[in-house]
């Protein structure tokens, strides 16, 4: 072979063999120097948009098709709705040998669907987990049948299973109110046991039958150069105190239409009322609690004195044997039912604390919330006097209600996010949250059967919202006949100069 041709060929075969960084260096010639050429053997893997907890779990996974492995991995991936925990449980079941047998249902809010959690397997294993599980016959799947499935998967598949729970995320019904203030420390919405809701309209107090959307006026202090600051009606829903501008606390029967007392005492404007059974306590902004019987004379009162400012909020106890009390100085006392001086004094909040509810499930247990400078949500142990636990909600508190069957609480908020939210208790998780108010949403009142609630706001609107579990309708009973509470199936009718608009 000719030696000239023998060494075209080595050069030609020798540049083949180079890698391709070593040709990409010499082909950039004296231009571009090698050292300028950045390359090194270490690989860094992208992990965005891994699934993690699906990756881990194939360290166990033996003798499995690709095809399955796939198959599985794309549906668990796809799945939405509330059935993915117990498909993916399921599928776990009969492709990995999973020993699942219920599944706890995902939160409704929380799109994270942690199915993997009840592995029975560990992450970094790499031996067969060989505890011998005994035998249940009891649930065994019989010889004749026809079913692929284990018997693991049909334990799973028999396990009783809650509904979805769904909130509406807008009012199924919306009240226009002209000249309801916007005045935080103002209480102007109440719902009684009777199914009628009073509302404060400037100096008007007016009736509006959630049963037949019928309105009636109550009262006009007008004439007397008043105006209403707040409502509440008695637990049986035949009374409805009003309390004034001026200081004047009327009682008024709500089926006769008529005024039945006229109670002084205050100095200045009544923002907060709560009863306790023939009991009337009532706030004011003279920085005075009174507390009088319907019953006695008006001279029968007892005077508590502990705020420095305003009081507004007012709740009595489940138990009819403490009273808290809210006031514009930041504090919250509660009051038993026969001393003259505070029992317990709380001082966290940093503002006005006019939210206040006592829990219907757990003896001694009080919310509160703080206005625009506090936002806190905070809980109390009243049989101890310690503080239980406390959540930023990132805007002013302007009321609070327990749920009557489930437990969980509504609060709703002003500056500057004007919403309602639903909590469930202990976790403070936010089940819901509900906007439309333009304006803080100053009032709210829960419905005698406990699954609506009714919020108003300087909006001039009221709106009502299904929130809470429905139950049973609750019967009470009205001069010794059961009466069924029925649902809110209403005409839109007139409401003095209010009319209603259906979503």
């Amino acid at each position: 072979m000719d030696q000239e041709y023998e060494r075209r060929l080595l050069r030609q075969i020798n540049h083949q063999n180079l890698p391709t960084e070593g040709r990409l260096t010499k082909s950039l010639g004296a231009a571009c120097s090698p050292a300028s050429v950045k390359s090194g053997d270490r690989f860094i893997p992208t992990r965005a948009g891994s699934n993690w907890s699906i990756n881990f779990h194939y360290a166990n996974v033996r003798d499995l098709h690709p095809l399955w492995i796939s198959f599985w991995v794309h549906h668990l991936n796809c799945l939405t709705s509330i059935d993915a925990a117990a498909y993916a449980a399921l599928l776990r079941n009969e492709l990995l040998g999973a020993r699942i047998e219920t599944v706890a249902e995902p939160h409704a809010d929380d799109r994270r669907h942690d199915v993997l959690a009840q592995d029975s397997y560990s992450l970094f294993r790499y031996t067969v987990h060989t505890k011998r599980v005994p035998c249940d016959r009891s649930n065994e799947v019989s010889p004749f049948s026809l079913s692929p499935l284990s018997n693991k998967s049909h334990k799973l598949l028999r396990s009783p299973r809650k509904p979805a729970r769904k909130i509406s995320k807008i009012p199924f019904k919306v009240l226009d109110a002209p000249e309801l203030q916007d005045d935080f420390y103002l209480n102007l919405v109440d719902w009684s046991a009777g199914n009628l809701l009073s509302v404060g309209l400037g100096a008007c107090v007016y009736l509006w039958s959630a049963c037949t959307s019928q309105v009636t006026r109550l009262c006009d202090l007008s004439v007397d150069g008043d105006s209403v600051t707040s409502v509440c009606w008695n637990e049986r829903g035949s009374l409805v105190a009003v309390g004034t501008h001026k200081g004047y606390v009327q009682i008024w029967d709500a089926a006769g239409g008529r005024k039945l007392t006229c109670l002084e005492g205050h100095s200045a404007r009544v923002g907060a009322l709560a009863w306790n059974g023939e009991q009337l306590s009532s706030g004011s902004r003279d920085r005075v609690i009174l507390q009088r019987d319907v019953r006695t004379p008006p001279s029968a009162e007892r005077r508590l004195q502990g705020h420095r400012q305003e009081v507004c909020g007012l709740k009595w106890s489940p138990d009819h044997q403490h009273l808290a009390s809210g006031g514009n100085d930041n504090k919250l006392l509660v009051w038993n039912s026969s001393s003259l001086v505070p029992v317990q004094q709380y001082s966290d909040h940093l503002a006005a604390v006019k939210a206040i509810a006592w829990s219907p499930h757990q003896h001694g247990l009080l919310a509160s919330g703080g206005g625009t400078a506090d936002r806190c949500l905070r809980f109390w142990n009243t049989l101890t006097g310690q503080a239980l636990q406390s959540t930023d909600t990132g805007s002013q508190v302007c009321n609070l209600a327990w749920s009557k069957h489930a437990n969980e609480l509504v609060s709703t908020h002003g500056y500057s996010q004007n919403q309602i939210l639903v909590w469930k208790y202990p976790s403070l998780t936010q089940v819901a949250k509900l906007t439309g108010h333009s304006y803080r949403v100053l009032y709210l009142a829960v419905s005698p059967d406990g699954e609506a609630i009714v919020t108003g706001a300087g909006d001039e609107t009221l709106r009502f919202w299904n929130v809470f579990s429905k139950t049973r309708c609750t019967k009470v009973r009205q001069n010794g006949r059961p009466v069924q509470f029925i649902s809110f199936l209403v005409t839109d009718v007139p409401f003095a100069h209010v009319h209603s608009c259906n979503y």
